[in-house]
């Protein structure tokens, strides 16, 4: 029995290659190999070359990766998908095994050349090597491609900001007599299209629009689609994070006007709401886009209430000057009389005087004396009189001044109120639009 096994084992491996078919004999290698043989991917698959080859697209959004302001441009995920008839790569599916749809590689036939005109980086996105072609020869070519595209992004009406970029398709070679474009779907089932997209993020899709024209240039004519992607921010942690404390910040500075001018207490307080604004500034820096095209509504608010902080503070620092100085003036001159009076006073008062007064005095001295006491009576009286007018007249302007800076404080309070108010009826105007949108 021992010398029947590799006879047995011989058998059963001739078995196996019988019943094993061969790569070689499969339908499909036939099919692939006759429709490869002698194709010429350089040459545009028509018979007729007069016979426009006609490019379907369909474009789905799936994503916004990143919307980059300062730079005006966007990031998206696209699902991009494009059918075009080839003419040499058609079969009776009969002959071979009832195949109606095989795989090729796409690198292998012709592709048209479709290029996105806004196209400015080129991003990492999965590879792709394979179309489906199909018994009639009808090309699907679909894959998932990260464009990052130029983009006017208007940010006036941060955080209630509204995007409309669009994403241009056109052959950088052929003319329209040549290559034409058309829309795989209908444009309502496009525009109305939002399940792929991811719907978690900062942005929400509000629709995709396209179009179809004939672009006209020196080299030809070209056809083109575009996708007009519109798009809007979710404002709620802006509202939150931002508006919110920015009207409570408002309101203490709009409620430090009701502090008395002349009181030095409006200094020490409007200084810590300079503070506050500038501190507030530097940590919402990061969060308000910067852009050098427009500048946000907030942050022109913000320079103008600053604006109006620095005016205020800046009149409370010289009415307090003016009052320290008017206070100075008043304090010196009553010492300057008082001195007089001491003078005047050591003079009728010195013992030797009086002595020699009474030595040597006659009657027509003693007369003179007291004309001169009466003429330097006289002469006080008046210089007291003399420094209560000047005190008038200072008490007067001091008075003036005070009255003059309470109505610009008065109107500086007026248009901080006229501003807040305006600020907040076109953030709820923005507000509406967005909601409407």
């Amino acid at each position: 029995m021992a010398p029947l096994w590799p006879f047995i084992l011989v058998a059963a491996s001739g078995i196996l290659a019988i019943d094993t078919p061969h790569p070689r004999n499969s339908a499909l290698y036939h099919l692939t190999k006759q429709l490869l043989q002698k194709y010429h991917k350089e040459v545009r698959p028509v018979h007729d070359w007069m016979e426009a080859t006609t490019v379907y697209l369909d474009v789905s959004l799936r994503a916004v990766l990143d919307v980059d302001v300062q730079n005006q441009k966007l990031k998206t995920n696209v699902w991009y998908r494009e059918v075009w008839d080839d003419e040499f790569l058609s079969w009776n599916s009969s002959m071979f095994d009832d195949i109606r749809e095989i795989s090729l590689p796409l690198s292998a036939i012709w592709a048209p050349d479709i290029i996105i005109n806004e196209f400015v980086d080129i991003e990492r996105s999965p590879d792709l090597p394979y179309v489906y072609v199909n018994s009639s020869g009808t090309i699907r070519n679909s894959k998932s491609i990260q464009v990052v595209s130029a983009c006017s992004l208007e940010t006036y009406a941060f955080p209630f900001d509204i995007q409309n970029c669009s994403l241009t398709f056109n052959s950088i070679l052929h003319t329209v007599e040549d290559v034409d474009l058309a829309f795989l779907r209908s444009r309502e089932d496009i525009k109305d299209d939002k399940k792929a997209f991811l719907n978690d993020s900062e942005w929400e899709l509000l629709s995709v629009s396209s179009t179809y024209n004939i672009l006209q240039s020196s080299a030809g004519d070209f056809a083109q689609i575009q996708f007009h992607v519109v798009i809007r921010r979710r404002p709620l942690i802006y509202v939150v994070s931002l508006l919110i404390p920015s009207i409570f910040l408002m309101l203490v500075d709009l409620g430090s006007f009701y502090i008395p001018p002349t009181c030095h207490t409006r200094i020490v307080f409007k200084t810590s709401v300079l503070v506050g604004y500038t501190v507030f500034r530097v940590n919402m820096s990061d969060d308000i886009p910067q852009s050098t095209v427009s500048t946000p509504l907030i942050g022109v608010f913000f320079t103008v209430c600053m604006a109006f902080l620095v005016l205020s503070l800046s009149k409370s620092i010289l009415l307090v000057k003016f009052l320290h100085n008017e206070q100075c003036s008043g304090q010196e001159q009553p010492l300057l009389c008082l001195q007089g009076d001491t003078n005047a006073d050591r003079l009728r008062m010195d013992p030797r005087a009086q002595l020699f007064g009474v030595t040597e005095s006659s009657v027509c001295q003693e007369h003179q004396a007291q004309s001169g006491t009466l003429n330097e009576v006289l002469s006080q009286l008046h210089s007291i009189s003399s420094y209560f007018q000047t005190q008038d007249q200072i008490d007067q302007q001091e008075v003036g001044w005070l009255a003059l800076l309470e109505r610009f404080d008065r109107l500086l309070f007026q248009g901080y109120l006229g501003v807040l108010g305006l600020y907040t009826i076109t953030l709820c105007s923005l507000w509406a639009l967005w909601s409407r949108s």
